[in-house]
């Protein structure tokens, strides 16, 4: 293959990784600008970067994708040189502003991370690239190597696709869940206690593809909860299963739109509204609800702690409260410095949803007139 060639079968093939929500963003003309990630960075900065594998030529056998070992397609590879310059022509263009790099594992772990690594060092040094560069971390990846992936990239992640040993092994008999999954991550957290802010400034993510081994949403969240509170995960992303012809998985139906949705509002509450695992609410197996969001349903499950008075809630309870967010809880604490609010237009210029927070909530000892009695 040229090299345009390649640059269009693997960013195709990255399309699996999962790097922001939604981040495959679609665009017309060239077909290498087809998987450039929307990602929201620190502050709400969006950036345009590029999404692509460094090969999809794996030896692994995971049950659900598209590169898998013994799969019937065309593979590829770049040579860590080809893609920085790759990247840095892209780049030079103005097409995009950071970087993306994942890949199959070809040969070994070992050594597909050092070609991941040489790609980034070539960029850094010889090309002067001091942009964004996430760095997908492969499984069983050493720990000096971590160290290095830390110091060349702004982000890193390790993909653990299920919540537990026992859902892995549903998906891949080639994948240690503690060993070469967990591990990496625990180092990262250890390698950025030790050195401090100034490495690795975007944290460490994961990846979970959403009922490929028949998981519960409670056994996902779970399993984030203790990565948010015990390794300082900075995110989860969670991936909709989707079905690959020739995989042992074509026949598994795919996972609803809605599920995905459910999971990220509740990883929201996890992470910015200061919800507990025990605070989500589950059906009978373990899943989240998805005809209601999940922080309404706390509330209704939970009408002792309501109607809250907005003029003396705490941030917490603010937060509690739904159609609050973060944001606007903020400016309506800014506000009562002023004086007293007093109607649902006050709350909507707070940046709330007031209509979804009227049910719960009284305005200056008054319940608005739009609101429903609680059950």
């Amino acid at each position: 293959m040229d090299l345009h060639e390649k640059v269009q079968s693997l960013t195709q093939d990255a399309r699996f990784d999962v790097c922001a929500p939604g981040s495959a963003t679609g665009f017309s003309g060239q077909d290498h600008r087809r998987w450039i990630a929307a990602t929201v960075l620190a502050g709400g900065r969006v950036e345009h970067h590029l999404k692509i594998l460094l090969s999809n030529a794996c030896e692994r056998d995971c049950a659900y994708c598209a590169n898998r070992n013994g799969r019937s397609f065309r593979r590829t590879s770049f040579e860590p040189e080809e893609l920085a310059r790759a990247f840095h022509q892209m780049w030079s263009s103005g097409l995009v502003t950071g970087l993306f790099l994942s890949s199959a594992v070809r040969g070994s772990p070992a050594l597909t991370m050092e070609r991941e690594i040489a790609a980034v060092e070539i960029l850094r040094t010889k090309h002067q690239f001091r942009g964004y560069v996430h760095l997908k971390l492969m499984p069983g990846t050493d720990r000096a190597t971590v160290e290095r992936a830390l110091e060349l990239a702004d982000r890193v992640s390790v993909n653990l696709e299920a919540p537990n040993p026992g859902r892995l092994a549903r998906l891949t008999g080639k994948k240690d869940f503690y060993h070469e999954l967990l591990t990496p991550l625990r180092w990262v957290n250890e390698i950025r206690e030790r050195r401090g802010p100034g490495i690795l400034r975007s944290g460490s993510t994961t990846q979970f593809v959403v009922g490929a081994s028949s998981e519960s949403d409670e056994e996902i969240l779970s399993t984030v909860s203790q990565l948010y509170g015990q390794l300082g995960l900075a995110r989860a992303y969670y991936s909709a299963f989707r079905p690959v012809v020739d995989t042992p998985l074509q026949d598994h139906p795919a996972t609803t739109a809605i599920r995905e949705r459910r999971l990220y509002q509740s990883d929201f509450l996890l992470r910015h509204y200061g919800f507990r695992l025990q605070d989500l609410t589950f059906d009978e197996g373990g899943n989240l609800p998805t005809e209601t969001d999940p922080k309404t349903l706390a509330a209704l499950q939970h009408p002792g702690r309501f109607p809250v008075e907005i003029n003396r809630a705490s941030r917490e309870e603010l937060l509690r409260v739904p159609g609050i967010g973060p944001r606007s809880a903020e400016h309506i604490l800014q506000m009562r410095c002023q004086g007293a609010l007093r109607s649902l237009g006050d709350l909507a210029r707070a940046g709330a949803s007031a209509s979804r927070a009227a049910p719960f909530i009284l305005l200056d000892g008054r319940q608005p007139p739009t609101q429903p009695r609680l059950i």
